[in-house]
């Protein structure tokens, strides 16, 4: 479910729709967590339907570590990539904010942390050479992003979180660990979906 204080809005013709902020999101704050009414679906059943809504399933989804499909059912599918981004996953079925964002501000994600199937080439990002998104770059830079995910849950008690009901409680433990000790049980690296792996 994502941060319910958002909208979707037109951008333009070649990104489509975004999702942006209504009201301001403090550092910290869980901008989406995984819930029940998201889609789990099976790699067989989408190699199974139709070239149309495969296509779909592909284009809104991520893929979790065991290759699974998650299909969000509101306004997260239409989460845009920045290299900036402004939202990050963790190993516990939640994003955060990794700093703060303001009314009128378009939420992001690095399109790097989602399992994709294809590398593709972004828009240019000023301040960054990275240029394309591939399918392992949760394994070059999942230290970079856990520290950004740790100075964020520096905040995460000082804030509202109108979605923690959703956060599991075996990972709200895990989280209470890492706010006190200062070190992340779990990297995102955990849930990178490795395909070698599964072809084996």
């Amino acid at each position: 479910m994502i941060y319910p204080h958002t909208e979707l809005r037109y951008i333009n013709n070649q990104i489509g729709y975004g999702v942006f902020a209504t009201k301001f999101i403090p550092k910290g704050t869980i901008t989406w967590a995984l819930d029940d009414l998201d889609q789990i679906i099976d790699p067989g059943f989408v190699d199974s339907v139709d070239n149309t809504r495969r296509e779909l399933i592909q284009k809104y989804s991520y893929r979790n570590q065991d290759g699974k499909y998650i299909l969000c059912w509101d306004l997260g599918r239409f989460v845009n990539h920045s290299f900036h981004a402004n939202c990050i996953g963790t190993a516990y079925e939640f994003e955060i904010a990794i700093r703060d964002i303001y009314p009128g501000e378009q939420l992001t994600d690095d399109y790097g942390s989602l399992n994709i199937d294809e590398p593709f080439q972004c828009l240019p990002e000023a301040g960054t050479s990275r240029k394309w998104v591939y399918p392992d770059d949760i394994l070059h830079y999942h230290q970079e992003w856990d520290q950004k995910v740790l100075s964020a849950l520096k905040n995460f008690n000082n804030v509202e979180q109108p979605l923690i009901h959703l956060i599991q409680p075996n990972y709200m433990e895990k989280i209470k660990l890492a706010i006190e000790h200062e070190i992340l049980p779990n990297s995102i690296k955990e849930i990178y979906f490795d395909r070698h792996k599964m072809s084996k």
